[in-house]
């Protein structure tokens, strides 16, 4: 039943968004990517509401039958509620009538397997398409990292303008394209090539490069390297769609951080917390772990949480994981889950690494809360489902009222993570 009410919901919603096409002139951004889609998406929107009137969703609307209410500005309504459709649908035909200002709608698209992305032709136009990366994801439904590029490329066959990272996908996925595409990252050969990255407390100050010649400089107060690519890629998107550099860096000032994604908190004993609790895979973990070696703290906790849906791959990714927990730099590993507590537990134990396994997040919470030292930094990362690592962080912070700057705190959520 579902199926059926969604094929029709997607077909309709398709209609609507064509026909608003067809009717007005705007702009249209797409993300796509294994990581850092979200975190790119809402960069880009950011900077360029600076200048022009955008419309994005905050959260996660990025598969077939909830891109297009992005379009609107609508919430998505249960599939199984055909009233509350009816609505969505003669209010989506009344801004169709009425008028539609936006100048750029940016979207945010999603697969959990082979051949879903192409679906989105039937209706999605990119002006601008931002591929953050290509690494391991849903490996349960991909064979391997070969059909993981086809997968995520084939955004081409509805985009006139590609803008990849070349730091995270391998140019040899990018020769299959017909399109030669742009690429932003951190080789000086690169078509937006950013440099001169000067972390502090407060922040990041960074330089991009466009075809060689300077470009723009920009401060911000993200303070990974994923952040950086995210800004990169929003401040090449506004050069691509026109904006001028006063704009870019007008625009770049406003991005916020992102709830669960690598978002500074005030922890317990005057701690700092990074929260990376949205999801976990093997490049990102691995990210937020250099992010960690970088910053300077008298005490750095790390809890490392499974990472789902990697199939014959988690154990590899796991291990991976494992080795670079580092324990010259970390004086204790908090792993979280039947695999991190296996793979990745022992490689870390073996390195020398002090490793605790909990097998849930307030068992992991605890386990924190007992051995944080004053100014400790603390690093909390993992996948979703059954994993839920946000609720670890409840335990340590300095002020509960931040909770709810913590991912997956909807009644729903809640409920389904059984939290009371």
């Amino acid at each position: 039943m579902k199926k059926i009410a969604k094929h029709l919901i997607v077909a309709v919603l398709g209609w609507q968004v064509r026909r608003l096409h067809k009717k007005y002139s705007f702009k249209v951004v797409v993300v796509v990517g294994s990581i850092g889609k979200t975190s790119t998406k809402l960069a880009i929107a950011q900077t360029l509401s600076a200048s022009l009137k955008v419309r994005y969703q905050t959260g996660n609307y990025n598969d077939l039958a909830s891109v297009p209410l992005i379009y609107f500005g609508q919430d998505m309504p249960s599939l199984l509620n055909p009233l509350a459709w009816m609505k969505v649908i003669l209010k989506n035909q009344r801004q169709i009538s009425s008028g539609y200002d936006y100048d750029v709608v940016v979207l945010e698209i999603g697969t959990d397997g082979p051949g879903q992305i192409k679906q989105f032709a039937t209706y999605v136009k990119a002006d601008v398409t931002v591929v953050t990366a290509i690494t391991p994801e849903h490996m349960v439904y991909f064979k391997d990292l070969d059909e993981v590029a086809a997968e995520e490329l084939s955004v081409a066959d509805f985009s006139k303008q590609m803008l990849v990272n070349g730091d995270l996908v391998k140019s040899e996925y990018l020769n299959s394209l017909s399109q030669k595409p742009l690429v932003y990252g951190q080789q000086i050969e690169f078509d937006y090539s950013v440099h001169d990255i000067k972390y502090s407390e407060d922040g990041c100050e960074f330089a991009i490069n466009k075809q060689s010649s300077e470009f723009i400089k920009l401060k911000s107060s993200s303070f990974s390297e994923p952040q950086v690519y995210s800004l990169t890629a929003a401040a090449a998107v506004a050069d691509l769609l026109g904006l001028n550099e006063s704009s870019i860096v007008s625009g770049v000032s406003l991005v916020k951080p992102v709830s669960g994604r690598m978002q500074r908190l005030e922890g317990i004993k005057n701690s700092t917390i990074i929260d990376d609790t949205y999801n976990s895979s093997p490049d990102a973990a691995m990210a937020a772990l250099k992010t960690v070696f970088r910053i300077k703290a008298p005490q750095k906790i790390v809890l490392l949480g499974n990472m789902n849906e990697l199939g014959v791959f988690s154990e590899a990714a796991h291990t991976e994981v494992g080795k670079m927990c580092d324990p010259s730099e970390l004086n204790l590993v908090v792993t979280l889950g039947p695999e991190s507590n296996t793979y990745l537990a022992d490689i870390a134990e073996a390195k020398g690494c002090k490793v605790i396994r909990t097998n849930s997040a307030e068992e992991a919470g605890r386990c924190i809360v007992e051995a944080i030292k004053e100014g400790a930094l603390v690093l909390v990362k993992g996948s979703q489902n059954g994993v839920f690592a946000e609720e670890a962080v409840k335990l340590i912070l300095a002020n509960k009222n931040d909770e709810s700057k913590l991912v997956r705190q909807s009644a729903s959520w809640l409920k389904q993570k059984g939290v009371r």
